[in-house]
């Protein structure tokens, strides 16, 4: 297996891994008081449409050519960030 193909399989994994703890927030976020739950909820929704994005950026990734590949790891870097760091908000935020 290619150094790409081990990353992609690396990344698609953490990827999982990030949409369970989503997943495990929206059910936290179901138990606050109704006005904080629209809140919540609508972080969620960004929070999915990052995951969606660093998707996109990963089959785009896997199938880019090798001379590509290297640049465009850089924007999945970035996706994974971004997404690690709306969950470590959503789950500050939900243990107040």
């Amino acid at each position: 297996m290619s150094t790409r193909d081990d990353y992609v399989k690396k990344m698609h994994a953490l990827l999982d891994k990030l949409n369970a703890e989503a997943d495990e927030l929206a059910e936290r976020a179901d138990q606050v008081r109704a006005g904080v739950r629209e809140e919540y909820h609508a972080q969620l929704a960004q929070l999915r449409t990052r995951q969606a994005q660093a998707r996109d950026r990963l089959a785009s990734l896997r199938d880019a050519g090798e001379d590509a590949w290297e640049d465009l790891k850089a924007g999945v870097e970035m996706a994974k960030e971004a997404i690690g760091e709306a969950i470590e908000s959503a789950k500050a935020r939900l243990d107040k």
